[in-house]
């Protein structure tokens, strides 16, 4: 079995590979720059892009799995030419499919379920590591300001989304599932600082942000208007999948999913 992990070096593909080289799975990445992959020894690194069909084809050979962004870059753009990347996945061997959705089904999702690949869906809602964009705030200042913060989501950590692709990948009783994946408890802002807090041993402060002020927060970051929208929006009312406890996790990698705190002493050198 090789099993073929697009966005190798991003928040959740790295996260595969570990899991798999250590279960000693044969792993090939796909990055755009495999020089700068620094990827686990034994890892097969081919150079492709999403928007090149070619590179996509050869990286299929020989695979029999494969994990799939939906959404690639820093617009999210949805995955070009879907249904010919099944065929040619169909074509090359591959029997197992995971998708790594980016808040909506879409036409990627469609193309897979279309084809004859045993396809898994992974919907998780929020990440936890979001919370690493508060880390500089925190090292330089000691405080996290964010708006809507009183508002709970049940945010997930990223290695709970790696085991279940890991699972999905490698075992059976997966296909034709969606699993919503989420962390085991809703939290606010507030209770995710005292964890980064706690983690660190240093006193970290919330506070509440007026939308306006995040507006401009953002706007100085280089956001553009329609992603800060979409910021905004989404922690004003989070969609229910969002604010709600799903089980899946457990259901599908076998263990209870990490909570905030156990993600937070992960993380906690990025704080300090």
């Amino acid at each position: 079995m090789t099993i073929l992990i697009t966005g190798a070096t991003g928040n959740i593909g790295r996260h595969i590979i570990r899991l798999l080289t250590a279960a000693d799975h044969s792993v090939r990445a796909l990055t755009r720059d495999p020089a700068k992959a620094d990827l686990p020894a034994g890892v097969e690194v081919r150079a492709g892009d999403f928007t090149d069909f070619a590179s996509l084809e050869a990286a299929l050979e020989g695979a029999t799995a494969l994990h799939l962004m939906t959404a690639f870059g820093p617009a999210n753009t949805t995955v070009p030419n879907s249904r010919d990347l099944f065929a040619a996945a169909e074509k090359a061997g591959v029997r197992r499919v995971t998708l790594l959705w980016n808040g909506y089904a879409g036409p990627v999702e469609e193309a897979v379920e279309a084809s004859g690949l045993e396809w898994t869906h992974l919907r998780p809602g929020e990440f936890m590591s979001n919370a690493l964009g508060w880390a500089e705030q925190i090292r330089t200042e000691g405080v996290v300001r964010e708006a809507y913060g009183e508002i709970g989501h049940s945010p997930v950590h990223e290695v709970d989304v790696a085991a279940v692709a890991a699972a999905a990948l490698t075992e059976e009783g997966h296909a034709g599932k969606a699993y919503m994946l989420t962390g085991p408890e809703v939290i606010t802002v507030p209770e995710q600082v005292a964890a980064i807090a706690a983690a660190i041993g240093k006193d970290v402060r919330y506070e509440a942000e007026p939308p306006e002020g995040a507006r401009e927060r953002m706007r100085a970051l280089g956001f553009e208007e329609d992603a800060i929208d979409y910021v905004l929006g989404w922690r004003a009312d989070p969609p229910e999948f969002a604010r709600t406890v799903s089980k899946d996790v457990e259901a599908a990698a076998g263990r209870p999913a990490k909570t905030f705190a156990a993600w937070a002493r992960d993380h906690a050198d990025a704080f300090r």
